[in-house]
Order: structure tokens, then sequence, then C-alpha cells
């Protein structure tokens, strides 16, 4: 089958995915006033060649260098817009300048026959904040106070960057190459907090999430295999190990990471199927454990959470980047 025709399949099947993210997102706005659209002040900024490796540039107004929201849309990195990223007015009120990101998707890598399809939007986002990081002097932004943030996919992307240890190139020829792509702190959610099958399905036996990213993709003559996919994903685990370990945020956590705030819409059920498993606070349980068990600061929030001291993601990162 053409290549062409299963990725656009692929990106009809998972626009389900994608409103749920945008529904995460939706969910943790429900108490916030309706604001009006934010104009960036630099649009369409290209930190690539491709026409999705582009930026919007929100500027604080400051004297001094501002603090950065990095934000990474959801939509399972096969959909979604860069535009009215969450918590913007909020940081810029604050005097924290904003960026928001597109990314190549998954389709675009399978098309190009790239293999795990999952690398193309991850490493475009840590080329992204490098580029942000570039862009400091004369964008008048403090490097060292960077916060990633995302919804869902955009989540995912944002833990990978938080526990990858840094990604900056000192001996590269390209300037961008030599920034840091590490972050003061990550608050995400809805957050996809692993890729690997195997622990999805005993965190969460209803999974079935997460199999696009490493090509397994239905086949659009044959619906059935849509039900299909994720037990091929979990068969193949063993052979896609090496991909899972780069790519898979859980397998990067180590006692130097930043600190990170989880917010789901619903409570966690450990072993239990989820209404929502893609989105399932299930994934912030687990992921809480490890940093935990590395000294690593954590708040994980959901309905009914003990200890909320920060009920939104934007005012957790507005008070570590102004801390």
């Amino acid at each position: 089958m053409h290549s062409l025709t299963r990725a656009l399949f692929l990106t009809f099947l998972l626009g389900a995915v994608a409103q749920s993210a945008f529904a995460q997102v939706e969910k943790a706005r429900s108490a916030e006033q309706v604001l009006p659209v934010l104009v960036p002040t630099l649009a369409a900024i290209p930190y690539g060649p491709d026409p999705r490796q582009v930026l919007d540039f929100y500027r604080a107004e400051s004297q001094t260098p501002t603090p950065v929201l990095f934000w990474i849309h959801g939509g399972g990195w096969v959909a979604g817009s860069r535009a009215n990223p969450t918590g913007a007015h909020e940081c810029l009120a604050a005097g924290i300048s904003v960026v928001s990101i597109s990314y190549r998707f998954v389709t675009q890598a399978i098309i190009a026959g790239a293999e795990p399809p999952v690398e193309w939007p991850l490493r475009d986002a840590a080329r992204a904040l490098q580029f942000v990081r570039s862009k400091a002097g004369e964008w008048n932004l403090d490097k060292t106070r960077i916060a990633a943030s995302g919804a869902s996919a955009g989540a995912c992307s944002s833990l990978w960057l938080a526990f990858h240890d840094d990604m900056a190139n000192a001996q590269s020829t390209d300037p961008v190459e030599r920034e840091s792509t590490r972050l003061t702190c990550a608050a995400v959610i809805g957050a996809q907090t692993t890729l690997d099958p195997a622990q999805m399905k005993e965190w969460t036996p209803n999974s079935r999430y997460g199999g696009h990213a490493f090509g397994f993709m239905p086949d659009p003559n044959d619906t059935k295999t849509r039900d299909t996919m994720f037990p091929e994903f979990l068969a193949a685990r063993e052979k896609l190990l090496p991909w899972i370990r780069e790519f898979s945020p859980y397998q990067h956590v180590s006692k130097d990471d930043p600190p990170v705030y989880l917010i789901y819409n619903a409570a966690p059920a450990l072993g239990q199927a989820m209404p929502d498993p893609t989105h399932s606070a299930n994934f912030g349980v687990k992921l809480e454990e490890k940093l935990r068990s590395v000294g690593v600061p954590c708040e994980l929030v959901y309905p009914g959470a003990p200890e909320v001291k920060h009920p939104q993601a934007h005012v957790f990162i507005i008070a570590r980047l102004k801390e």
C-alpha cells in the first residue's frame, strides 16, 4: 500500500486522539475567563528548513532578560496548532516571554521512510529549544530560565526534553546546535510519560496509544486492524527496545532532572481500565514514583489529589521561573 495513503489514513484515525488532547487543555482552562487571541510579536520564524519547523514568539515587556515558556502543542504528533498556547496570557502578564512551536508530524516521517517516526517531532522540539536560546540576546531572553509545557503528545515531548541528557554539541559548526536543551522545569497536561507498551499495559490494561510513534498503523482497507495495532506494538517490543530507550521520557529520568508538574482531568486507578487510557493519570502516578525515587520534585494534580500547591500548569511555571 502506498505510504502516502497509509499516512493520510493514520492522520484521520488519530483525529480522536488529537481532539482528546485538546479536551485536556480545555479542562485545564475551565476555571479561567475567556481571553482574547494573542498576536505574536514575531510569527512563523523558521528554526529549520521544513515548512512545519517554525515558531511564534511573544515578547514580554521588560528592561531585563525574561524567562521563557516553551509551548509544544498536542494532537498525537499528527495534528494540532501552535496558536493560542495555554498559559500565555498569564505568563506574559508575569513578565515571562512565550514561544510556541510547530513541528514535523510522524505522518511526514512515515512518508519519508524515517525510523522511528517519532524521532522527527522530538528532535524538532530539541532544535527549536536550541534556536530560542540562540536568540536570547536579540529577543531579550534569559536562557537559564526556560519551562517546557504542552498537552498530550506535546506533554510527552516536553518531558522527553526535561529528562534527556543535554543534546548540545559543543563541537558543531552550527551555533544553534551548540546551545543547551536542558530546562528549568516542565509543566504538562494529560501527558503520556512512557512509550513502552509493556509499561502502558501494566499501568492501564486497555491502553491503545503509542504504536504510531514507531510506525505501527492500521491498514486503511481493513478497519479491524485498528484494534490490533497495540497488540502488534506490544508483540514487537523486544525489537523496538533501542528506540523505546531513546524516545520514551520515563527511560531518561535521573537525579539531575528539573522539577515536574503533571495535571490530569480524572483520578488514577492503577491496573484498571480507564475511560481515557491515552491521557490517564496512571501515567502520572508511575512517573511521580520514579522521580521521587531519585529525588526530583514532582507535583501530580488531578480531581481529589492531595496537597495541591498549584491548581494549574501556568501557576507552577510562573512560580518556578520567577523564584
